[in-house]
């Protein structure tokens, strides 16, 4: 079935004004010309232009959704100047979501050739909660009204890292305690046996939010949903819908590259994701995020099509 821009576009809108947000993990795919974006926008001598595509596509994004998830800055610290230039982009009403970098989350670098000289090594900024008011909250200022969510992704942590969960919550406590009050925080396990009593309680004492997350190694996220007291802030719920559990993130790539369409429909995620949104409605006042990947079934826009279907209002 072909995409449905302009339905898109009124139900997300509808969706918006009721404070459910629902939007994609980044924005740049050349896959989604020709249905959420109009190729004759970014075409140079009859063909598409990438670096153009890339510097203004999220202008026609904005167009339809009200939020997107900037997966960039898990990367690297965001410069004021980036930030800014994506929020001239969208209009008042939208609101991003961010990963925080990576620099502060990891604990032990991984031998990954974009980490350099740091490799292998201990992160001795790990939970360094100046650095992050620095380096990442500071720039984040220049677009507040347009900030929706702060995610910190931290990726699975192994023995060697801590042997035990409630060691890491210690940690987190004592961080989340540093931080500057008044931002929307979600926190992004990626432990399963770590989302214990202690964990959620410890962010329902400082008002995070846990960010239920489809990942590989994750349950899945209705099941995540239904664990006691796993909503810890009562003004924000967020959810990201990334792999099937199970599902590597290579795999995933190889499965359904370059995301011209559905191609595993995956009914468990989409249910969690339709209670999410029917959830909000006895809660009005609280803002939910929820943020559909390309690698979950091959379509973020496809997946977040099946998300608002009529039957969820």
């Amino acid at each position: 079935m072909a995409f449905d821009r302009e339905r898109m576009k009124e139900e997300v809108a509808r969706l918006a004004a009721r404070n459910v947000f629902i939007g994609t993990s980044s924005w740049k795919y050349e896959g989604w010309l020709g249905s959420l974006y109009t190729s004759v926008r970014y075409e140079y001598r009859g063909k598409v232009a990438a670096k153009r595509f890339e510097r203004e596509c999220l202008v026609e994004y904005a167009e339809v959704f009200k939020t997107v998830c900037i997966d960039a800055a898990y990367y690297t610290f965001p410069r004021i100047e980036y930030l800014q230039g994506l929020a001239d982009q969208v209009p008042d009403d939208f609101r991003f979501g961010l990963k925080v970098t990576d620099e502060i989350t990891i604990k032990k670098y991984p031998n990954h050739a974009r980490h350099g000289a740091k490799a292998g090594q201990l992160n001795r900024d790990f939970l360094n909660a100046e650095l992050f008011t620095t380096a990442f909250l500071k720039p984040c200022e220049e677009i507040r009204s347009k900030t929706g969510v702060l995610m910190f992704e931290f990726s699975r942590f192994w023995p060697s890292d801590y042997e035990q969960g409630r060691n890491f919550v210690a940690d987190l406590d004592v961080f989340l305690g540093k931080l500057p009050k008044g931002w929307p925080y979600a926190i992004e396990m990626r432990n399963k046996n770590w989302l214990a009593p202690e964990y959620f309680a410890c962010l329902a004492r400082h008002g995070v939010t846990h960010v239920f997350n489809s990942w590989d190694a994750m349950p899945p996220v209705g099941e995540q949903m239904a664990l006691p007291d796993s909503r810890t802030n009562p003004k924000l719920v967020a959810a990201r819908f990334l792999l099937k559990p199970g599902r590597k993130y290579e795999q995933a790539v190889s499965a359904f590259a370059p995301y011209k369409s559905v191609k595993e429909p995956y009914p468990d995620a989409r249910a969690a994701g339709k209670a999410l949104i029917v959830e909000n409605k006895k809660s009005p006042d609280r803002k939910t995020f929820v943020f559909v990947n390309n690698r979950l079934e091959g379509n973020a826009l496809g997946t977040i099509e099946a998300l608002i279907e009529p039957d969820v209002d």
